[in-house]
This record gives C-alpha cells, sequence and structure tokens, in this order.
C-alpha cells in the first residue's frame, strides 16, 4: 500500500496536520481582529455588523457550493490552490481601503504613546455627539486628530495620558436618550470620525431614526459644529464602507471555499483505506495554530509597527502576516491528500438532510439551538476586542484571551466521551448553552482588560462540550450516508446564518445602546432558549436509528446456527422501516 504514494497514509497524514496547523496560523492573523482594524479605519458599529454579517453569510453558503462543484468536476486541487493564492491577493485589497480623514487609529509612534490605546469605545452614548469625555487619550491629540464636537478641553493630564476632567463635571443632561452616561466619575470615552458621520447620518435620514431630536439640547451643538462638514463626512464614510464592502465579499467568496474542500478531500482520501477512524484525530491541529499564531502575530506586530511604519493602522501588519503564511500555506497544499479515484454517490445527500430537519422535531429544536448559538457567538467574535480596548487592553492580551479559550477545549477533549455519557446529549447541549450564557453576562461587567481571561476558560464548555453534543447528536438522528452532509449543515449554513443576523443586528444595539445591554440581551435569550429546550426536549419523540452492524454482532453471539434462519426476521423488518421512511 505504502508503495503507491496515492495510498501512502502516514505521509498523508503528516501533510494534513502540517496544513491545518499552517491553516490555523494564517487566520490567526486576521480573522480575530479584523473587526478591531474596520474600526481603526473609522467605521461605527452598524457598519461594522454589516461587514461581518456579509461575511458570515458568504462563508455559510458559498463555501459549500464551491466545494460541491469542486468535487462534480474532479478539480479540488485546483480550488485548494487557488482559494489560498487568491487569498492572499485578496488580503492586500484590504490595505488598500482608505480610512476616515483623521481617525484615532493613525497616530505617531513616539515612546510617550507606543502603550497608550487610542480607539474609541462604541458605547451607546455614541448615540451624540455632544459627549464630555473626561478621560481621553492624549495620543489621539498628538496624531493631530481633531477633537469632537462639544468635546470639553479643559483639564489637566495625569500621569496615564488621559486628560482629566474638573471635579463636580456633569456628563449628560436629565433629558438624554436612554444609555446616555449620567456620571460625575471619570470614564474613558471618545467618538469616533465614523460615529460622527453615522450620527449625524441619523438626523438627516428617516431610515436610521433612533436618536434624540434635531432640536433636543443633547444634539444642538452637534447640529451647529457640524453643519459645514456633513456632506464631506458622509461621502467619505460612504467611501470607506463601500470600498470594505467590496474588499471583504472578493476576499470571502476566495476564502470561504477552503476549509471544507480540505476536509472533504481528506476524508474521502482516508475513506477509500477505512482509515476514518484517524480522520477524527486531525481537528487539533487547527485550533494550536490558531494559539500559536495569535499570540506570535501580536507579539511582532507590537515589536514591528513603529519600525515599518509611522502613520497607519496598526493592523495593516496583521494582513502582511496573513499574506506570508499564506503563501506557506500555498506550499504545503502542493502535497496535500486529494483522491483520484472517484467513487460514484448520489448528487442528493444535502437536499436529504434537509427534508430529514424538516421531519425530525428532534432536529428542528437542535437547529434552532444551532442558530441562537451561532447569532450570540458573533457578538463576542465582534465586539469583544472593542470591549477589551476600551478598557486599555494591548493586542498581545487580546491574542492570549484567544488562546487560552482554544487551551481549555483542547484540554477539555480527553473527557469527551465521559461526559457525553454522564450528561447525555441534551443535557450536553444544556451546560453549553448555560456557559455560554454566563459568559456573555460576565462580559457585560467587565472593569479591566485582564478580567476577560477568566471567562475565556468557559469556552471548554460553551463552545467545546457544546459542539461535541451537537455532533453526536446529529449523528444519532442521522439516516446512513446523510450524517456528514447533516452536520455539515449544521456547522455552516445554520451557524453561520445565525453569525450573519446576529453580526448585523448587534451592531445596531451597540450603537444604539452599547455593548453591555448587547450581551446582558443575548445572555437573556440563552437563558429563556435554555429554559424552553430542557422543557420540551422529554416530551419530543424518540427517534434513535438502528445500528446495523452492533445488531449482526449481538445476533451472531446469542443466537445458535439452528435459529438463524427464524431469528433473521428483525433484519428484514428493520429495512423495511428504513426505506418506507
Amino acid at each position: 500500500m505504502s508503495a503507491n504514494p496515492q495510498w501512502d497514509i502516514s505521509r498523508a497524514l503528516g501533510v494534513a496536520k502540517l496544513f491545518h496547523l499552517v491553516c490555523g496560523v494564517r487566520d490567526a492573523c486576521v480573522t480575530p481582529f479584523l473587526t478591531l482594524y474596520l474600526r481603526q479605519l473609522g467605521l461605527a458599529a452598524p457598519w461594522v455588523g454589516i461587514l461581518m454579517g456579509t461575511k458570515h453569510l458568504i462563508a455559510a453558503f458559498w463555501g459549500p457550493f464551491c466545494a460541491f462543484l469542486a468535487k462534480s468536476y474532479q478539480k479540488r486541487r485546483v480550488l485548494l490552490m487557488g482559494s489560498l493564492l487568491g487569498s492572499v491577493g485578496a488580503s492586500m485589497v484590504m490595505v488598500l481601503v482608505p480610512p476616515l480623514h483623521g481617525v484615532p487609529g493613525y497616530r505617531s509612534c513616539n515612546a510617550s504613546d507606543a502603550a497608550t490605546p487610542t480607539a474609541p469605545p462604541p458605547r451607546g452614548a455614541a448615540g451624540t455627539v455632544t459627549v464630555t469625555a473626561a478621560r481621553q487619550p492624549a495620543s489621539s491629540h498628538a496624531a493631530g486628530a481633531p477633537s469632537p464636537a462639544g468635546e470639553s478641553s479643559t483639564g489637566t493630564v495625569d500621569a496615564a495620558g488621559f486628560r482629566k476632567a474638573p471635579a463636580g463635571t456633569v456628563h449628560a443632561a436629565a433629558s438624554g436618550p436612554p444609555g446616555y452616561a449620567r456620571t460625575t466619575s471619570p470614564a474613558l470615552h471618545t467618538v469616533t470620525a465614523g460615529e460622527r458621520a453615522f450620527n449625524e447620518g441619523r438626523t438627516a435620514l428617516p431610515l436610521l431614526a433612533g436618536g434624540p431630536a434635531p432640536g433636543s439640547p443633547a444634539n444642538l451643538s452637534a447640529t451647529q459644529g457640524n453643519a459645514q462638514g456633513l456632506d464631506l463626512s458622509l461621502e467619505g464614510l460612504h467611501w470607506t464602507f463601500l470600498l470594505s464592502l467590496g474588499s471583504l465579499v472578493f476576499w470571502e467568496l476566495l476564502t470561504a471555499p477552503l476549509e471544507q474542500v480540505a476536509d472533504d478531500s481528506l476524508y474521502e482520501y482516508l475513506d477509500f483505506v477505512d482509515a476514518t477512524d484517524r480522520y477524527r484525530s486531525l481537528w487539533i491541529w487547527r485550533p494550536l495554530g490558531m494559539s500559536v499564531g495569535v499570540c506570535g502575530v501580536t507579539a511582532l506586530v507590537g515589536q514591528l509597527e513603529c519600525v515599518l511604519m509611522t502613520n497607519g493602522p496598526r493592523g495593516v501588519l496583521h494582513f502582511y502576516g496573513y499574506s506570508l503564511v499564506g503563501t506557506l500555506a500555498l506550499l504545503v497544499s502542493v502535497a496535500f491528500p486529494v483522491p483520484i479515484c472517484r467513487r460514484r454517490e448520489p448528487s442528493y445527500k444535502t437536499v436529504k438532510a434537509l427534508s430529514l430537519v424538516g421531519g425530525a422535531p428532534r432536529l428542528i429544536v437542535l437547529a434552532l439551538t444551532v442558530f441562537l448559538v451561532g447569532a450570540a457567538t458573533s457578538a463576542v467574535q465582534n465586539f469583544l476586542f472593542w470591549h477589551m480596548e476600551d478598557h486599555g487592553s494591548g493586542e498581545l492580551a487580546m491574542g492570549f484571551s484567544v488562546a487560552l479559550g482554544s487551551l481549555g477545549e483542547m484540554l477539555l477533549h480527553p473527557f469527551k466521551a465521559t461526559l457525553l455519557r454522564k450528561l447525555s446529549r441534551p443535557g450536553a447541549v444544556g451546560l453549553g448553552l448555560g456557559c455560554l450564557a454566563a459568559q456573555l453576562l460576565y462580559y457585560s461587567f467587565l472593569w479591566s482588560w485582564w478580567s476577560v481571561l477568566p471567562a475565556q476558560i468557559l469556552n471548554a464548555v460553551s463552545s467545546g462540550a457544546l459542539w461535541w453534543a451537537v455532533k453526536a447528536s446529529v449523528e444519532d438522528l442521522a439516516t446512513p450516508g446523510t450524517a456528514r452532509p447533516l452536520g455539515a449543515m449544521f456547522q455552516g449554513h445554520i451557524s453561520g446564518g445565525g453569525s450573519s443576523l446576529g453580526s448585523v443586528v448587534g451592531g445596531f444595539v451597540v450603537m444604539s445602546f452599547s455593548l453591555a445591554v448587547l450581551y446582558q440581551a443575548c445572555c437573556v435569550v440563552l437563558f429563556l432558549w435554555l429554559a424552553l429546550f430542557l422543557c420540551i426536549q422529554p416530551r419530543l419523540p424518540q427517534e434513535q436509528k438502528i445500528n446495523y452492524s452492533k445488531l449482526l454482532v449481538m445476533e451472531g453471539s446469542n443466537t445458535s446456527d439452528s435459529e438463524q434462519g427464524t431469528e433473521r426476521d428483525w433484519l428484514v423488518k428493520a429495512m423495511r422501516e428504513e426505506d418506507s421512511e
């Protein structure tokens, strides 16, 4: 078998491990920090939510479609290498998107402001631009960025580089909108150019209404101070948003097919020689690469940002790292195992899996659960780094938080079988939902950047154990030949659709209220669904499928040769029931 390079299993598994490791490092360079880069461009939360929602939607439907075409026309290796090569070039297009004029992401690299966070928080108080900033990063003024309209310029600068307001300053009028800051304590709060343009547009466009009335005291100074630059700001915002949208769509169209094409190719390669049991052990290499890459790239960016550039968003360096590691992945993909022989299989498995979901109550409940989990998870993935940045976090701490979550999942994996056996499938799903809701509630009460780290350990249950239970439930409820298509539908279409909707809605909730309100709302929704899930689960009909191989083994061990002719009727009956479904 090893004489034929097509079936050299040891070599194929080694190349697959290296490929998944490199792809994990590549994704770690940009994916966790993409929304942070969009914020540095000056885009407010609603625009970032629309961009990320579009990205998730393309990944959910375009990737499986391309994988189907590549399998039908035997062009998997071409698509694999083309996706890697195209994503390297498309990522560089994102670097060419011009930011809004005077965004705080552009700063000098002086020693005094190298560690000072400059991007402002997307607070609900940003619904108006008359916020009086009590504490503001001094580096945003050092870079030449103009002060937001209505911002107080009085006060002193403390040793940490923040402007301190005079004592007794009141930050909001009594007639302010809901979520408007009402405090006399110092607060880290500024307004980006993108948020100003978005809020100005809200007063001019009825479609985006929701802020205070144009004549209210909270918005009067903003109208007077920015009336002359309104058209210019909106025009710059539109250009930045449209170019970001076009670049992101082009990039995702090229990147989306990669993961599913690689997984399908490797699975079929191992299936030809009955070695699919070794396929399950390869999952750990991608999160391992993500953990190593997300810490390594942030440490490297911190060292090189002032060496390679002096005036630009620091997120640009992440795209350079993505292109470099993507080129390495392209070289590895030349030897990636792709089956040459074509096995004739029905092409309607996805349609059959979809019809199976529509006719099984347990799968319907599970699909709704996965949809809600995808929507809630998008709130964390899109805006958690914004929350950490508002509390003074650097990118290295952000990267370490991602690595900590992946590490917890890898450490819990050896106990996967025991966990699913002790808790049952619905019990593990319920535990994952509860942990995810608890995480979101915890995030809404953060008091410093390091307080995020303890909650990341819960990712082992809220992400790892939850998806283990979902996959095990799908395998139990799937008919023969539909387990993989059904699992891909849950992890791709359903979860991706939830992430898309959650990103769009979450962006507008952040702008209208705050990040804390978004997390608390997601927490309430998940707890309500958890209560409903646990109530209706025992009342759903049992739909456990028959495992024919186990029954045959039991039949051969428990019956004598004289009884075999009369006791095999159960097999005929079971096959007839299977055909009638």
